[in-house]
């Protein structure tokens, strides 16, 4: 055996042992199941609740049209985003991205899959962005251009847990 595959085994084996002693030295760390009742829903079948979003108005006014989202957890959404003004605007809540899954990210011809924090809507234009809510809390919305969330361009989206 040549010394470079000896140290990738070295270090694999060791990077299991540190594994082990960190579960034994940390009796209080918890490693959770998904729960049965959710690992059995197809999020995908269940009709997406349709939420509109404007980035701005035609008057430009630095702005989320609603600021305030309140989704339950365990529910499909479809966010409905447009961008109405003249100036490009993003949708940034990398928390609230961090607590749903995102089915997809649907923008003129595009579909996107996979993890989002933020959407850039360029001037006039609409994105459809499709989630299910995981886990409860309150999370800041902000637009991330310079200047855009001190002018009051922030809201606030909260997950609640399923009724």
């Amino acid at each position: 055996m040549n010394l470079n595959r000896f140290y990738a085994k070295f270090l694999q084996i060791l990077s299991i042992l540190l594994m082990v002693i960190g579960l034994v030295a940390s009796p209080e760390l918890a490693i959770a199941a998904p729960s049965p009742q959710l690992a059995t829903v197809d999020f995908t079948k269940q009709e997406a609740i349709e939420v509109k979003v404007s980035l701005s108005n035609g008057a430009n006014e630095l702005r989320f049209i609603p600021d305030r989202f309140v989704f339950e957890s365990g529910k499909r959404y479809k966010l409905l985003l447009s961008n109405p003004s003249a100036m490009k605007h993003y949708f940034t809540s990398k928390d609230f991205a961090d607590a749903i899954w995102t089915q997809n990210v649907v923008a003129g011809n595009v579909e996107i899959k996979g993890h989002i924090r933020e959407l850039e809507l360029r001037p006039n234009t609409n994105a459809a962005w499709t989630f299910v809510p995981i886990k409860s809390g309150t999370y800041e919305l902000l637009c991330a251009i310079a200047g855009h969330t001190e002018a009051g361009m922030r809201g606030t989206i909260s997950i609640q847990p399923s009724a």
